[in-house]
C-alpha cells in the first residue's frame, strides 16, 4: 500500500479557539490512526544537517524551512490513494484547528 509523510503545521491560538467537541473528534481519530498503525509524533526541535561532498558535517538548530505557523507534527500513514490520504489527514487536529496538514507521497514504498 502506497506511503505518505503529513506535516501539520498549527498554533496554540488556531487550537485554543476551535471547540472543544471538534479538538476532542480529532484526537480521537488520530488515537484511532494510531492504533491502527501509523506512526505520529509531535514535532520536536528540528535541527539542519550538512555534509557537502561528504567532507565534513555541519548542523544548525532550527529549521530550514519557514512558515506562518509552527510545525506541529508528523505522521507516516498508508492509503490507497492520495484522495485517502487527505480524508485522512483531514480529520488531524492540525487540520481542524485552524492549521494546514501537508501529505507528500513518498516514491518508491
Amino acid at each position: 500500500m502506497p506511503t505518505f509523510i503529513a506535516i501539520g503545521y498549527g498554533d496554540r491560538e488556531g487550537y485554543d479557539r476551535t471547540a472543544q467537541s471538534a479538538r476532542d473528534a480529532a484526537h480521537a481519530h488520530d488515537a484511532a490512526l494510531q492504533a491502527g498503525g501509523a506512526l505520529m509524533g509531535i514535532a520536536g526541535p528540528p535541527v539542519q544537517v550538512r555534509n557537502h561532498g561528504a567532507r565534513q558535517v555541519e548542523t544548525r538548530p532550527g529549521p530550514y524551512l519557514a512558515s506562518e505557523l509552527p510545525v506541529a507534527g508528523f505522521s507516516v500513514i498508508e492509503a490507497a490513494t492520495l484522495e485517502q490520504a487527505i480524508q485522512i489527514a483531514s480529520h488531524t487536529p492540525c487540520a481542524v484547528a485552524y492549521g494546514v496538514v501537508e501529505v507528500w507521497p513518498l516514491k518508491g514504498t
